[in-house]
């Protein structure tokens, strides 16, 4: 099924949760955060192959190596978090995105918007981070 968005169109607490136009903003919010990353890091791919370390002094070579470990770990966490928008697309796919993997409870519209990868309710959310925070604590 083809769904048009209107251009300015942002969900609303007020239309029934995850009905066609909402399912088709979040995955195309998904797919533009996916197609961001990953043009991101071509971008560094390209750039540390251009980029060899050819600086004559040891401080100007530190502070590079220290940039590029940096973007490293940082490209690193983009990758993951592609998993992470694949799987939610994936939920897109099989009906189960915006809902708690825990409750079943519809997502807040709020909180799927500044986390779209998100699978827990805020409430889940929590209980699942008090429970790490007891059992570190052991």
């Amino acid at each position: 099924m083809i769904v048009t968005l209107p251009p300015d169109y942002r969900p609303s607490d007020d239309e029934e949760f995850m009905n066609p136009l909402q399912v088709e903003y979040f995955r195309r919010k998904l797919l533009r955060w996916r197609t961001d990353l990953l043009k991101e890091a071509d971008d560094t791919l390209t750039s540390l192959q251009n980029g060899g370390l050819q600086e004559p002094d040891l401080t100007d070579r530190a502070s590079a190596e220290t940039d590029r470990a940096l973007e490293l770990r940082t490209r690193d966490r983009a990758r993951k978090l592609i998993g992470k928008i694949d799987a939610a697309l994936e939920r897109i796919e099989n009906g189960t995105y915006g809902y708690c993997e825990e409750t079943g409870e519809p997502i807040s519209l709020r909180r799927l918007e500044a986390r779209p990868i998100a699978t827990l309710s805020i409430e889940a959310q929590e209980r699942h981070e008090r429970m790490e925070k007891t059992h570190r604590d052991d």
